[in-house]
């Protein structure tokens, strides 16, 4: 369910199909990328994932957590992109779009033809120096107490 929360704001690409502005509330990096989108996608999981078998579950507050970061990660990296117009970090209240200061991470194309493209290598080695090895550093730094046999 995290993998799937850490792509799901893209889920507002199909607008470019649809004619919706970029800039719009429902644009490209606009109410799918707010910090409420990804409250509100953690709560939703979260309380599906009490109808199933509960001996299965995590415990919720951990699930939620998990799913929370899982979700507001994408608009945190989006922010550190060199393209678009920004995140709409605070939509709906706020439509303002926001970068972070240092933006070290190229910014992908859309469209999987694009993607496949020389730009794309370059988007993919970007991710790779500025996200996987840092992640890949983290997880190795780990204290092997974090871990469970649960886990």
């Amino acid at each position: 369910m995290a993998a799937a929360c850490a792509f799901l704001p893209d889920a507002d690409a199909i607008g470019y199909k649809l004619g919706v502005a970029y800039d719009s509330l429902w644009g490209h990096r606009g109410l799918t990328h707010s910090l409420l989108a990804a409250l509100v996608v953690a709560t939703l999981l979260t309380a599906l994932s009490r109808l199933g078998s509960p001996a299965r579950n995590p415990p919720a507050a951990r699930l939620w957590l998990t799913l929370l970061l899982a979700t507001a990660s994408h608009g945190f990296l989006d922010a550190a992109t060199t393209g678009g117009l920004g995140v709409a970090f605070f939509s709906p209240f706020e439509q303002q779009r926001y970068f972070f200061p240092l933006r070290p991470i190229k910014v992908s194309p859309i469209g999987i033809r694009a993607f496949f493209s020389s730009w794309g290598i370059r988007v993919l080695l970007s991710e790779a120096l500025w996200i996987a090895l840092p992640c890949a550093v983290a997880l190795g730094l780990r204290s092997p107490r974090m871990t469970s046999a649960t886990d």
